[in-house]
């Protein structure tokens, strides 16, 4: 069985969807459906790993500012697409420190703006056309894998994660098992930055309040995957009808995508 973590040395949180049973019996394939970090600071050894699965389509989810500061850099067997959820970054995974630490100074105020960020995804026009086209890509898509990531590869690739995998019928529990699953391939750079930077910052109560702000921001929650959940329940009535209603994918595009991405 291949290894749901790639071997990528110079990027966080690259992972195959592959290997998830669905609730019809069918398995998602490997080497297809690939959630990732930002493709900005790849080294060549990366691009060439990425090139020999091969990765024909690199579909980048980040703000118009993400991409000028960041660039990907894009496997040589790839196509790029840039289907920008938000317009600009709202998951703070580019912004400053500086930044978000005038606006983390209250306990809470971390995991709150999660919650928001979450719901927003669910409704706003941007994130519906991007998570729209994005089926579109995976669709026209008949041969290699498909990378799909923004910055942290968290937030705005885990909600896409959340919608292609629900689109391919795996049940609800292994999504957020999936989901979650940042929390642990992630532990050591997150905790590795949170430590330098309360190294970095007076030793005081606010310093307590910001780092643990800064930790909601640069982890996932339960929580907040399920305050989109919720979103889409009270708008639609369940994850398909939003599929269905609201990406408008007809039940002949979500057979295509299951007979091209299950066996």
């Amino acid at each position: 069985m291949p290894n749901r973590l790639l071997n990528i040395n110079n990027g966080h949180n690259f992972r195959d969807l592959g290997g998830y049973q669905t609730t019809d019996g069918r398995t998602t394939k490997w080497r297809q459906l690939l959630r990732t970090g930002s493709l900005a600071t790849l080294t060549d050894d990366d691009l060439t790993t990425l090139s020999q699965i091969p990765v024909t389509q690199d579909i980048d989810l980040r703000g118009q500012a993400e991409v000028r500061q960041m660039p990907d850099r894009v496997p040589a067997t790839a196509t790029y697409y840039h289907l920008p959820v938000f317009d600009e970054d709202e998951t703070d995974a580019s912004h400053s420190n500086e930044e978000i630490a005038k606006r983390m100074q209250e306990e809470g105020n971390g995991y709150r703006h999660m919650l928001t960020v979450y719901s927003r995804m669910a409704t706003i026009p941007s994130a519906k056309r991007a998570f729209r086209q994005l089926f579109d890509r995976l669709l026209e898509n008949q041969g290699g894998a498909t990378i799909f990531h923004c910055t942290a590869g968290k937030d705005r690739t885990g909600m896409a994660a959340f919608l292609i995998l629900s689109a391919l019928g795996v049940p609800r529990e292994t999504i957020q098992k999936d989901y979650l699953l940042t929390n642990q391939v992630t532990e050591d750079f997150r905790e590795g930055w949170l430590a330098q930077m309360r190294k970095d910052l007076p030793q005081t109560p606010a310093t307590d309040t910001l780092i643990n702000n800064r930790r909601d921001l640069a982890s996932v929650n339960i929580d907040y995957l399920n305050t989109a959940i919720t979103t889409i329940e009270d708008h639609y009535g369940d994850v398909q009808h939003y599929l269905t209603d609201y990406l408008e994918l007809t039940d002949d595009q979500l057979r295509q995508l299951r007979d091209r991405y299950l066996e």
